[in-house]
Formats: structure tokens, C-alpha cells, sequence
């Protein structure tokens, strides 16, 4: 009897090493299987169109094109494996969350040579749901309908053929692959919510029956092994019911639905290492489904996993002082910098705003600047118009700012250049206006300005803050990404 109990209790401990040990390979051996074709976010449908038609040379994969996106392009579901239990995967409902769609392409790649865990499953993909979207890299379809407010009018035919291949499938198991914001942090702590799961609510009360119990037992397996590599970095989204969204109508009509959000990892803005998460993270579920391990995991374990909150900046800055009509104010600044794309969709610039200022001292940032005992500086346009793009090369940015200059004028500048690649921002001559009637002076900082001043210390610059990036001139540290054209 003695024996049992010990049994009893050890079991649980021994599902979890053995699932421990499958995620730590799966980590440690994922270059090998990373699609390389895939390298950024901002790919399109005919960038993955081929990767999927040479799955259909490899005799275990299924390939079938389910119908096509409002503007004709084809939406295909990849299907493996034969087993009883069924799971639907489908990504980038929204086209520009593409993060999963890149691990999805990962999968097949271990898929290929690794079908054992195939065992009692079969898989379902459908990656880029919405290819149009993700053509113009916004979150909508080609009309405007969020699609995943779309699962009980089914007006767009992508949301026809989700609801379809979900119908057809019955399946047991789904996965709604998303980003989200990368300023969700882990509630009341700095670390941003990389990955973030939900068990959605299927009504108003968020009861949980079976099948959202099975659900929320997966995810705290997924948990379980992404703590091992994003310590603190993973939050719970919020159950709210939404009754037309997919999510929570998926998980009412039967199928165990998990909802996994990307979001945001210091110095990484492409999502790779995310993209590695995603990988590991699926593949351990699909496991724990294949082996039926989850069903020893309790659902209590589901709601120690921190909600999402939503306080990070790309840049906090604490204890700047400032002058104002005559008088000195204090505050902390908070500055996110919002991505702009420039000429092809696969290029990006990013533009910096302050978007909170006061006592933050509940907020976050990626990067923390304390800038007590600095003063503020505002910064000054050089005064010499320089004529062309080629000279403006030519100068010592390094120097100008420690002169005291955030800003450069270029007299002929070519109307396609948004920002450059410098640390410094640049005066477009041609659009400057002359401000009249303004007798009393904008504070230098205010909520939605773009975040260029000087840091002083010892009257020499220690810190230029252009565009909300920091250059550290006392370290020679520019981690500026770009200035701006104004």
C-alpha cells in the first residue's frame, strides 16, 4: 500500500521531468530546424506560398487549399498525422501578427524528420488566415473586418473557412495563434509578458466546464517550460467573454481552445527568440496531447499565472526636471516608439512619443534612464542650411551634439526620406512654416511631443535623447534607432 501512494505521488513529478527533458531538446537543437526563407515579421503570403507548396512533396504532409482571401489568395490547411485526437492551428488571423506563422513553419520542419510524437494526434495548420492583411502588414482584412469579430456573422470568407475547417475537423484541440502589444507587462513586475495564454470564456459567467478545463491544463504545461527560459515573462490575457470573437465561440462549441499571444522581449524586434518560445512552447503541448500527460496537470496551477497589465515603455526616464514659465517641474516621462513603414512593407522606421508623464512610478520601461542630478537641455537646430543629403553625411554627429544640437536643416532633401539613420533629426527646409500669434510658450515637454532634449552634467552633455533613444556620449553608447524628418 505503501508502495502505491509513493507511485501516486511520483507519477505527476515524472510527467513533468520527461516533458522538461522534451522542451530542453527542443530548445537546444532549434536551429536546426528553423526555416531560414522566414527572417523578419514583415513577410508576405507569396513568401511562405512556396514553402508550403513543397510540403506537398513530402508524402506525410496533406495539403489542401481551403478557399481563398477576399482578394483571391489561396488559404491552405497542412494537415500530418493519423491519430483519433484532432488539433486546429491556425495564425496570423490578424496580418500583422505574424510571430507564430514563423514557428508554425518551424514545426513542419521537425515534423518532417521527427513523427513520433505524432502518436494517437493528427494536426491541422492553417498559417496566414488572413494573407491580405498580412500582404499590407495591418491588422484587418482587405474591407476592414476584424476577423476575429467575425465568428457569428461570418461576412468575410476567411472567417467562413475557420469556421468550416473547425466544423469538418470537430477537433479536440485548438490553438489561436496571435501577437500582442510588446507594452503588456507580467502584472506588478517590470518583465514584459512574452507569451501570454488564455483559456477563453465560452459565456459571461466564465464557467468552466471539460472543455475549458482541458484547455487551461494545457496551458499550464506550456507555462511550466517557458518559465525555464523567460523567467517572470508570461502573463494570463484577460477572459472577458467575447461573444464574436472565434476564441471563445470555438471553445463553446466543443474544441478545448488555447489562445497564445506573442508580445515583447528586450532587444528583440523581430521576434525571433519569441519565434523560438512559440516553437518550443506548441510542440510541448502537442506532446503532452499526444502522451494525454496534461490530464494529471490541475487547473489550479492555471490562475497563479499573473494577469497581463499593461504599463511598459520602450524608455522610462525618472527624475527629469525641466523649466516652465519661470518655474522648475519634475516628472517621470514615458516614451514608446511606434514602427512607420517606409517605401516596401518589409522596411520600418520608428517615430517616438511621449505617452505618459507625472509620477510613474507604477510604470515600467525596457530601458530606465535616472536623470536626477542632470539637467535638461532643449536642443538646437545647427545653424548652418546644409545643402544636399551627401554633406549632411559628411558631419560629425557626435560633435554636434555635444555643441548643444538635436537637429540638423537640409535645404534639398529628396521628399521620399523619412528618417535616417543617424542620431540626430533632420529639418526638411521646404516644409518649415513661420508660427505666429504664439505669445505664450509649449512647456518643452508634453504628452504626444516627440522625445528630443539634451542631458547635461558639468555643462557638458551626458545624454542625448533623440527621437526616444538614448545616446550615452559619456560611454559613446548611441543606441539611437533612427531620427526623424520633420
Amino acid at each position: 500500500m505503501k508502495k502505491l501512494f509513493f507511485l501516486f505521488l511520483i507519477i505527476p513529478f515524472l510527467g513533468f521531468s520527461q516533458q522538461e527533458a522534451i522542451s530542453s531538446n527542443l530548445f537546444t537543437n532549434y536551429e536546426s530546424y528553423k526555416e531560414s526563407i522566414l527572417t523578419n515579421r514583415r513577410f508576405k503570403h507569396s513568401d511562405i506560398q512556396p514553402l508550403i507548396d513543397n510540403l506537398k512533396s513530402d508524402k506525410y504532409f496533406r495539403v489542401k487549399v481551403l478557399g481563398q482571401s477576399i482578394e483571391g489568395r489561396d488559404i491552405s490547411m497542412i494537415s500530418i498525422g493519423e491519430g483519433k485526437t484532432s488539433i486546429l492551428l491556425w495564425s496570423q488571423m490578424h496580418g500583422n501578427e505574424s510571430t507564430a506563422t514563423m514557428a508554425l513553419f518551424d514545426i513542419f520542419n521537425y515534423l518532417k524528420t521527427n513523427k513520433e510524437i505524432l502518436n494517437n494526434i493528427t494536426l491541422h495548420f492553417i498559417p496566414m488566415l488572413n494573407p491580405d492583411g498580412a500582404e499590407k502588414f495591418t491588422r484587418r482584412n482587405a474591407i476592414g473586418i476584424d476577423i476575429n469579430r467575425d465568428a457569428v456573422r461570418l461576412q468575410s470568407p476567411e472567417s467562413k473557412i475557420l469556421k468550416a475547417a473547425r466544423d469538418s475537423l470537430q477537433a479536440d484541440f485548438g490553438f489561436n495563434l496571435h501577437d500582442q502589444s510588446k507594452y503588456y507587462n507580467a502584472e506588478r513586475t517590470s518583465k514584459p509578458a512574452t507569451i501570454s495564454y488564455l483559456a477563453p470564456a465560452y459565456n459571461y459567467e466564465k464557467d468552466i466546464n471539460t472543455t475549458r478545463a482541458n484547455a487551461m491544463k494545457i496551458i499550464v504545461v506550456m507555462n511550466n517550460i517557458i518559465q525555464q527560459y523567460a523567467k517572470g515573462q508570461v502573463g494570463r490575457y484577460s477572459d472577458d467573454f467575447e461573444p464574436r470573437a472565434f476564441g471563445d465561440n470555438i471553445q463553446k462549441w466543443g474544441t478545448s481552445t488555447i489562445l497564445i499571444e506573442s508580445g515583447g522581449y528586450k532587444n528583440d524586434p523581430e521576434k525571433q527568440f519569441i519565434r523560438k518560445l512559440n516553437y518550443v512552447s506548441i510542440l510541448a503541448a502537442i506532446h503532452t496531447i499526444s502522451t494525454g500527460s496534461y490530464k494529471k496537470t490541475s487547473i489550479d496551477e492555471y490562475e497563479k499565472v499573473p494577469k497581463n497589465d499593461r504599463k511598459l515603455f520602450d524608455l522610462k526616464i525618472t527624475n527629469l526636471t525641466f523649466p516652465y514659465l519661470g518655474k522648475n517641474y519634475t516628472v517621470d516621462i514615458g516614451i514608446q516608439n511606434h514602427e512607420r513603414e517606409n517605401k516596401k512593407h518589409t522596411e520600418f522606421y520608428n517615430i517616438g512619443r511621449i505617452t505618459d508623464l507625472g509620477d510613474l512610478s507604477t510604470y515600467y520601461g525596457y530601458e530606465t534612464l535616472d536623470a536626477k542630478n542632470l539637467k535638461f537641455k532643449v536642443g538646437e537646430t545647427y545653424p548652418k542650411i546644409i545643402s544636399n543629403f551627401e554633406d549632411f553625411e559628411k558631419l560629425d554627429i557626435k560633435k554636434l551634439l555635444e555643441q548643444g544640437y538635436t537637429s540638423v536643416s537640409i535645404d534639398s532633401l529628396p521628399s521620399e526620406i523619412k528618417f535616417v539613420n543617424y542620431p540626430i533629426n533632420i529639418i526638411d527646409v521646404r516644409k518649415i512654416k513661420i508660427l505666429r500669434n504664439n505669445t505664450i510658450p509649449k512647456t518643452p515637454i508634453y504628452l504626444g511631443k516627440n522625445p528630443t532634449f539634451l542631458l547635461t552634467q558639468n555643462n557638458k552633455v551626458a545624454y542625448a535623447i533623440i527621437n526616444g533613444f538614448v545616446y550615452n556620449l559619456v560611454e559613446n553608447n548611441n543606441r539611437v534607432k533612427n531620427g526623424v524628418v520633420k
